[in-house]
């Protein structure tokens, strides 16, 4: 007995050694794709520099010398957009992760539950028919009204899903299925009514971008994000009790309605501040936390965080790519991540044909 209890500590702790690893690379990754992303540009801007500046920021002295114009362009335009992809990238992946656990489903996404959608269709109304709200907010109006529509969106769905203080996960997606149709149509109603400027804001919102984020935006949507971001994790534990069903994850005394509940407000929170600052970025939540799978497993303790991570530098790399490939216009990041995540979900999905669940 007390050689199989050293066995399983064993085991525990060098699991646990893996997991730090991974998440070092992780962030180590996370690092690099950021200086590469705010570096690259019409005005090129050298790592060195880049840190020189940043140091430069807090009192510091680096030896790279850079010019007053390359301060300006890091910190007035790149450096917002940058912090803004890994804010969205973080939102999206690790709220898909928790997503997937909730519902035992490796097809759930945020989008699934009617933030991404409720979201935009606020976003739309407020386009084509608030012109003057717009004025009188300054520019507040459209990410406010796109938050508020997600968040709206998640809670019909979540009261729909719920009788006698009980949620039913597959009422919820069932329910996130039916809504995403309705405000599909509502969409597509404010899109055949606007006008052409009207139209192009449209496109511009349910394609998703990341240019223009201002540093006012950021400090709006930081406290929805990075709340979830923190507190996600912590919900790791009964996210894998959840596996062996919710059932046994009560017996295992975990609650499993407050856990739902918890769950889906930090989603909602997380995704509606997200697409109100980037628009609507669709296979993110879908495709990171797979990816995270397939590397290091089920195990939500490193799911969460690493899906954080590793989503973080796929946003930031795929609006490099926006910013590169079709100079010098600026492709829309959804896109382009539409384009990589579904051959990548097919993939993915004939290799797991007859593999079972994960």
């Amino acid at each position: 007995m007390a050689d199989a209890t050293l066995v399983t500590r064993v085991r525990t702790l060098r699991r646990s050694g893996q997991r730090e690893l991974f998440l070092t690379s992780l962030s180590v990754l996370l690092a690099v794709v950021f200086v590469l992303s705010v570096g690259y540009g019409a005005v090129p801007i050298a790592p060195g520099q880049v840190l020189a500046i940043l140091a430069d920021k807090v009192g510091l002295s680096l030896p790279w010398t850079y010019d007053p114009a390359q301060a300006l362009v890091l910190t007035g335009i790149r450096l917002p957009r940058a912090i803004g992809a890994v804010l969205v990238g973080t939102a999206l992946a690790i709220s898909g992760g928790a997503l997937q656990g909730l519902f035992r489903n490796p097809l759930a996404d945020p989008a699934l539950i009617g933030v991404s959608t409720g979201a935009a269709l606020a976003a739309a109304t407020v386009i084509v028919f608030g012109g003057a709200f717009l004025s009188l907010t300054a520019g507040f109006g459209l990410p406010v009204a796109a938050f508020a529509g997600g968040v709206a969106t998640t809670f019909v769905v979540y009261q729909i899903a719920t009788r006698a203080g009980e949620t039913d996960v597959s009422t919820m997606l069932l329910a996130g299925v039916a809504l995403n149709a309705i405000t599909a149509a509502g969409i597509g109603y404010f899109v055949f009514m606007s006008d052409e400027q009207q139209l192009r804001d449209l496109n511009y919102w349910l394609l998703g971008s990341l240019g223009g984020i201002t540093w006012v935006q950021l400090a709006t949507s930081l406290p929805f994000i990075l709340l979830p971001a923190i507190a996600l994790p912590l919900l790791a534990r009964p996210l894998n009790a959840f596996l062996l069903g919710e059932t046994e994850a009560g017996h295992l005394g975990f609650d499993v309605e407050r856990t739902k509940r918890v769950i889906v407000v930090l989603v909602a929170l997380a995704v509606g501040a997200a697409v109100a600052i980037s628009g609507v970025i669709g296979f993110v939540g879908l495709v990171v936390p797979h990816l995270v799978r397939l590397m290091a497993g089920p195990d939500h303790r490193t799911v969460l965080p690493a899906s954080a991570l590793l989503g973080a530098s796929l946003m930031l790399i795929a609006d490099l790519l926006a910013r590169s490939l079709v100079l010098p216009a600026e492709l829309p990041i959804g896109i382009l991540t539409s384009c990589v995540g579904g051959p990548f979900f097919l993939w993915l999905l004939m290799r797991r044909r007859g593999m079972g669940a994960w």
